[in-house]
């Protein structure tokens, strides 16, 4: 029996892309095997730690969660999208290094997408407003201090232009 498939079309990343998909296929397992893009990740499969983190229409969404089909002529953006052709960093990406906002790795693209959207919204947030808006967001190893540390790095790297 052949597997039932539907179109996707979308922008992904700045580029229109077509694919076909099951009808369950998650956003995730869409990106990550028919993309290549492996930025965003599954750990808890239930929208509960952040690390499968992507952005739709400019909204944060857990991949894990949300199926492909309700990407239908979205604009996805994925960590991989912020990577610059010159090796450059953005703001948020330099703070998190140096402010040693991470030490695995593995939740990183999940907090710095959602560091980018809360200084988008509002790019002078108190520690506070940081760990509310990061709160959907789980590092297994424990660096949150430093993460508080490198957003409010980035919003001030950020207001200084």
């Amino acid at each position: 029996m052949t597997p039932v498939t539907h179109p996707l079309h979308f922008t992904l990343n700045g580029e229109r892309v077509c694919t076909a998909i099951a009808p369950h296929e998650t956003l995730l397992e869409t990106l990550r095997n028919r993309f290549e893009l492996f930025g965003a990740r599954e750990s808890c499969g239930q929208g509960l730690c952040g690390s499968c983190t992507v952005m739709v229409d400019g909204q944060p969404v857990s991949g894990c969660l949300s199926l492909s089909l309700s990407a239908e002529g979205c604009e996805v953006t994925t960590i991989e999208h912020e990577v610059h052709p010159d090796g450059k960093l953005d703001a948020v990406q330099q703070a998190f290094i140096e402010c040693g906002a991470f030490q695995c790795g593995f939740c990183t693209p999940g907090f710095i997408l959602m560091s980018r959207d809360l200084l988008s919204r509002n790019p002078n947030p108190s520690d506070e407003e940081i760990r509310e808006h990061l709160s959907g967001n789980l590092c297994r190893c424990g660096a949150y201090p430093e993460i508080v540390r490198a957003v409010q790095q980035a919003a001030v790297m950020l207001r200084q232009g």
